[in-house]
């Protein structure tokens, strides 16, 4: 196992950065913010808190709040449009640090596609850069009709083989993952450095079994300067 120094330094020298994106790139959970847009927000927070505790599968997890909300295309859009996506302070210039050293960044979300676009084009994210789990609609476009099944990221373990794909794809000798949540831990390895984030909700379990833990972007920042 790495120690925190080996960690540090796997960061400094990354090929790329795979973020996640609910409670770390941004301040809220895009699937409880649907919800509550929908009007069945308690009853799928609590399925959240769960999911993201690691007590569930994350496949399971995502089903039944989905089958509470099923959510039409035009209130996703209106959820976009009326409520945006409120970035984490530090993360616009994390993220730009990043690209300036020629650092690839990538978001990896259990969170949906549409959602996850329109914070990737805020941080000048390639949307080829983004993955994420895609809702169905119906023909008429209107309509709730599942999501996607066969994105990585619908499942447990999704991460990490959206990291392995990656790693494939690209030739990246050095991967890291900064998340929130329980998925994000286990997502390294394959990933080869994970930085537990606590800025915007502290996750028990993350934090007390990840060996980085961080509260603020602007503690990244300061390690990037100093190489």
């Amino acid at each position: 196992m790495a120690s925190l120094m080996e960690l540090k330094e796997i960061f400094r020298s990354a090929d790329a950065v795979c973020f996640d994106v609910d409670s770390t790139v941004i301040r809220e959970e895009g699937i409880d913010e649907l919800a509550k847009f929908c009007g069945v927000g308690d009853a799928v927070a609590e399925m959240t808190r769960r999911a993201m505790g690691g007590t569930v599968t994350f496949k399971a997890a995502l089903t039944a709040r989905l089958g509470l909300i099923r959510p039409s295309y035009e209130q996703v859009q209106k959820l976009i449009s009326d409520n945006p996506p409120q970035l984490t302070p530090g993360i616009r210039e994390l993220v730009s640090r990043l690209h300036q050293r020629g650092v690839q960044v990538f978001l990896v979300s259990g969170g949906f596609q549409s959602i996850v676009e329109h914070v990737a084009l805020q941080l000048n994210i390639p949307t080829a850069n983004v993955f994420a789990n895609r809702l169905k609609f119906y023909f008429n476009g209107e309509k709730y009709a599942g999501f996607d099944e066969t994105q990585p990221t619908a499942e447990s373990g999704g991460k990490g083989k959206v990291i392995a794909h990656l790693k494939e794809q690209f030739h990246f000798k050095k991967v890291v993952m900064i998340g929130d949540g329980a998925t994000d831990m286990e997502a390294c390895p394959p990933g080869d450095c994970f930085i537990g984030f606590g800025g915007n909700v502290v996750r028990k379990q993350v934090k007390e079994k990840a060996k980085w833990y961080i509260s603020h972007f602007d503690e990244l920042l300061k390690e990037l300067e100093e190489r």
